[in-house]
């Protein structure tokens, strides 16, 4: 099986063309593949398949074997892939995944703005539980010796923002833990720990639902630069600062929609010969 391993922000990936491995159960083998010690090592394996309608089908496989429905770093990857590759004409692509289409746009720079569409606010539709039709701000959570709110947004996969005094002060793996697995969140949820530094600057911590601590989450980022603006924490356009980098979100108010700008890089290509 021949692959690409791409990072963006140090959110790892393996990138490969289901055509040119058939048959290969991705899901089934994602654990091993990622596997930092006996495979190929990465937070996903990520597929990527021209349709004959045009565009591009993503599918994301996590470390854990899970499949989420989105992965914003993946989608820059991917975009940047494409377009090396020369898969398709142009530096536009539309990428379809389980949660809808997303636009990733490779820049003259080679860095990649991505239309992640619109957030989510609902709690019917991210899902959180409580009265359906209404916003998730001020969920109340409970960890180890602390009380705590969290802010909830979907970008396909659902999000829940703390936004903490000092970001030096949070238990990121006990805490994370904790909060993805509460029973508020049905589907689970992905835990960013937000401390707003000016209206135009954040420092963000994630735990990644199915991944763990990770160095990077792109969603994640739209999430945390929706939920600063609607508690007027924030501008709608926020510069984010992530354990492996930095990512600018806009979140735009002539169509309400998200926009991320940020890095990917290949790494490696190899050709994967190992059992699972």
């Amino acid at each position: 099986m021949k692959f690409s391993k791409w990072q963006g922000l140090g959110n790892d990936f393996i990138i490969v063309e289901p055509a040119s491995a058939p048959g290969f159960d991705f899901k089934a083998a994602s654990r091993h593949l990622c596997d930092r010690h006996f495979g190929i090592g990465a937070d996903g394996v990520v597929t990527v398949r021209k349709l004959e309608t045009g565009g591009f089908e993503m599918r994301i496989y996590n470390a854990d074997g899970t499949e989420p429905e989105m992965c914003g770093n993946a989608t820059r990857c991917v975009g940047l892939y494409i377009h090396r590759r020369k898969l398709a004409p142009g530096n536009s692509f539309e990428l379809h995944t389980l949660a809808g289409t997303v636009r990733p746009c490779v820049l003259e720079n080679q860095s990649v703005r991505v239309d992640m569409g619109l957030p989510r606010l609902l709690r019917k539709d991210i899902p959180v539980s409580g009265v359906p039709d209404s916003p998730a701000q001020g969920v109340k959570l409970e960890v180890p010796g602390r009380a705590l709110d969290g802010v909830c947004v979907s970008m396909g996969n659902p999000h829940c923002v703390i936004f903490v005094p000092d970001i030096k002060s949070i238990e990121l793996e006990k805490w994370g833990r904790a909060i993805e697995t509460d029973p508020q969140f049905p589907a689970g949820t992905n835990v960013e720990f937000v401390e707003v530094i000016s209206p135009q600057l954040v420092r963000m911590r994630v735990w990644e639902r199915g991944c763990g601590v990770t160095l990077a989450c792109g969603t994640g980022s739209c999430a945390t630069g929706v939920a600063g603006f609607i508690t007027g924490r924030t501008s709608r356009h926020v510069s984010v600062l992530l354990d492996g980098g930095e990512l600018e979100i806009e979140y735009s108010e002539t169509d309400g929609r998200v926009y991320m700008t940020g890095p990917a890089q290949e790494v490696f290509n190899g050709e994967y010969i190992g059992k699972f």
